[in-house]
């Protein structure tokens, strides 16, 4: 049903998925090259390559200190709420318009395990008041959830009240840091379900040819129903060879010998024939 072009056609068309499909790998490997981690290392890279389904994206969350009210907006390796090289901004409800960067991405240091990952961003604007004038740094923990994309931000807490090393801790959900599920099933059992499909195809493909093609009724609806009767005696007579423990040829039985005398039969004579 293909000419010559169409099979050409269908070479072209594999060669532009793949292109379209390398382009998207490289474009996803780029999402977090925007972070600049403190000291490079490919096992940091390798931590922020797991979180890139959480690229481009800004997570915000509403935070209240008392009387005071503030917005926080969190952007991986991107600028949150638009503030160039920022990834997690302050804003104040009562000047939403100067915004406070609390951490940048070109200051960043990833922390990975199994199912959670730890993003620290560092050298936000320095501290007004607390904290020794330090400048302020942000947690992020990112913690697996299956059931959720991309969940909401939330503000575990703002540690503040000390001299030194204060920070802002968030919280995020996301099936992006869960591991892949291994299957568990042993390669017996992958033959067995294998075993079981390729069954069923022949029952039922077997079943509608000889019902809808060869027009069969009853048991001759069963694909090689011949074939598979004779298996079956055979393997009963294999069955019956091999598990009967009587003799399969038996001595002819013997008759019960009667203890009663045998009637003599009266002798025959002939004198009567002889000339007198």
């Amino acid at each position: 049903m293909f000419s010559i072009s169409g099979k050409g056609s269908i070479v072209v068309w594999n060669l532009v998925i793949q292109l379209v499909m390398c382009g998207r790998t490289v474009f996803a490997s780029s999402d977090t090259k925007s972070c600049k981690l403190v000291s490079e290392s490919e096992s940091e890279r390798k931590v922020l390559s797991r979180l890139e389904g959480l690229a481009h994206k800004n997570f915000t969350v509403e935070h209240n200190i008392g009387k005071e009210s503030y917005t926080y907006v969190f952007q991986l390796c991107g600028d949150a709420g638009g503030v160039k090289g920022a990834g997690v901004i302050q804003l104040d409800k009562k000047n939403p318009n100067k915004p406070t960067v609390v951490g940048m991405y070109t200051d960043t240091q990833a922390i990975g395990g199994s199912d959670w990952v730890m993003l620290i961003y560092r050298s936000g604007e320095a501290y007004d008041q607390h904290c020794s004038q330090e400048k302020r740094k942000a947690y992020i923990m990112i913690s697996c959830n299956r059931n959720t994309d991309m969940g909401q931000l939330e503000v575990v807490v703002e540690d503040r009240n000390r001299s030194t090393d204060c920070f802002y801790l968030f919280e995020l959900d996301s099936s992006t840091v869960c591991p892949a599920i291994e299957s568990h099933l042993s390669p017996g059992s992958i033959i067995l379900i294998i075993a079981f499909v390729l069954l069923a195809l022949y029952l039922v493909g077997g079943f509608l040819y000889q019902r809808l093609i060869v027009g069969a009724k009853g048991m001759e609806q069963f694909p090689n129903y011949a074939f598979w009767v004779e298996v079956g005696n055979l393997a009963a007579d294999g069955c019956d060879f091999v598990c009967r423990s009587q003799n399969r040829e038996q001595a002819p039985a013997y008759r019960g010998v009667t203890t009663e005398p045998l009637e003599e039969e009266p002798d025959e004579r002939d004198d009567h024939l002889l000339p007198m």
